[in-house]
């Protein structure tokens, strides 16, 4: 109903998130996190609403890793056709990398569980009601606490390991 079941990225670009943010970060060197469109989701529509949208919230991730999996093994393809490519090859081939550490990078990111994240979601979904219910309350200064960590270098600390150990395994 809001068109965003497309492939076109424009219907889900926000464009204070996925345009000025992005922008003025680049321009200036600030540290600033962007974002898309929200995806609407009605919980009165799932059958476990709790569990089920810690489901829909894992979608996302999972997608990037799915994403990545296919770049890394179109690279290899492309690897092992042409080992040492130059031109058009090479540069297929370097976007394709890419692709990979990109889709890993939002996949390990997304999943900090921070609301609003969807690491945040997917966490609310699976710890106990009330210990779910204080979690949640942290949603209003779910930036705040992101922007601490990354200020910090403890967002690095986390998300590094397991940024590598992906991307050593794809690649």
């Amino acid at each position: 109903m809001l068109g965003r079941l497309t492939l076109n990225p424009l219907a889900h670009v926000d464009w204070i998130g996925t345009v000025l943010f992005p922008l003025v970060g680049m321009l200036s060197g600030l540290p600033l996190i962007g974002w898309a469109k929200p995806v609407p989701v009605n919980p009165a529509n799932l059958k476990a609403p709790r569990r089920d949208f810690a489901v829909v919230a894992a979608a996302g991730p999972i997608s990037n890793l799915i994403l990545a999996t296919g770049a890394a093994v179109l690279r290899m393809v492309l690897r092992g056709l042409s080992p040492n490519a130059t031109g058009l090859v090479g540069t297929i081939e370097d976007v394709l990398l890419v692709a990979v550490v990109i889709n890993v990078l939002l996949a390990v990111f997304n999943m900090i569980p921070v609301p609003p994240l969807d690491g945040g979601n997917v966490a609310i979904g699976v710890l106990p009601a009330p210990i779910a219910r204080v979690f949640a309350q942290l949603r209003p200064w779910g930036f705040l606490v992101l922007y601490a960590l990354l200020l910090t270098g403890v967002l690095w600390e986390i998300t590094r390991p397991i940024n590598n150990a992906i991307l050593e395994w794809l690649l």
